[in-house]
């Protein structure tokens, strides 16, 4: 292995562990010798998430967090570093989408559920913020530490149906920004903080909007390749080497960037 852009032995808590996303990439991480701690809010997948993850490694604990909770974080944090000493890697996975936030083609604006719209941005964006606040003071102590949030195309251009997801999202993309100035200017250059933002990728929260009951592509689907130089969507596990690359010394020079995992979406004007 490039020890360059080696993550064994370092402690990366991981939010949102129990999901597709955030699973995939804890997988990679126990993979490639990192310490993975795994949290998330529902037990029934953080218990079968930390179950499959030892089947690669043993440096592996799962624990109940909410990320929308301070006081939870906190408890987490410090049996983090009661048992490895400190926190080297913090990824910020925890988020998504809901249907009542998703306006249906003949839907309008306000027509929106305001009640989702609240859930869609609290936790994309403060599931985002309180992490990295709770965590992030164990890194100053050290004056080290990386931080990977999950921003996404939206925050790039306007991406319709999407508006409150793409609100909180662009929200993170600022945020990251901010933070790594902060630590930077506060704590020096031991402490990066980064984002990526994925293009499109078929998963469970998109599904519906993106492949019709028969399997063919949704209108929308073809709109996103249409604009995808690539011309197919992304598989999840082409998140996992620019992550690891975020989080390793290859990046040391690294901070306040948002890195676009995107088959060339963003870059494209579609002309």
């Amino acid at each position: 292995m490039n020890e360059l852009f080696s993550i064994a032995g370092k402690v990366a808590v991981i939010t949102g562990a129990g999901g597709v996303l955030g699973g995939n990439i804890a997988r990679h991480f126990v993979q490639q010798g990192a310490k993975v701690v795994a949290i998330d809010i529902r037990q029934e997948q953080l218990d079968n998430r930390v179950a499959e993850l030892k089947q690669y490694g043993e440096d592996v604990i799962g624990i109940l967090g909410n990320v929308l909770d301070v006081e939870s974080l906190q408890k987490v944090a410090d049996e983090i570093v009661a048992k490895w000493g400190h926190i080297d890697i913090l990824l910020n996975i925890a988020g998504g989408n809901m249907p009542g936030a998703t306006l249906d083609p003949d839907q309008h604006f306000y027509d929106m559920d305001i009640a989702c719209w609240e859930k869609v941005t609290n936790l994309n964006m403060n599931g985002t913020v309180y992490p990295s606040m709770i965590f992030g003071k164990v890194m100053a102590a050290q004056k080290s530490g990386c931080i990977v949030n999950v921003s996404s195309m939206a925050a790039y251009s306007a991406i319709t149906r999407v508006p409150g997801y793409s609100a909180a999202k662009t929200a993170v993309a600022n945020f990251t920004q901010w933070l790594a100035s902060e630590m930077a200017l506060k704590y020096g250059d031991g402490i990066r903080v980064n984002a990526i933002a994925p293009g499109f990728f078929i998963g469970d929260q998109n599904r519906r909007v993106l492949i019709n009951p028969d399997g063919s592509l949704t209108d929308r689907s073809k709109k996103v390749l249409a604009k995808t130089p690539f011309k197919r969507f992304g598989d999840i596990n082409e998140l996992n080497g620019a992550v690891q690359f975020l989080c390793s010394d290859a990046a040391s020079f690294v901070t306040g960037a948002m890195l676009p995992i995107d088959g060339g979406f963003s870059a494209f004007s579609g002309v």
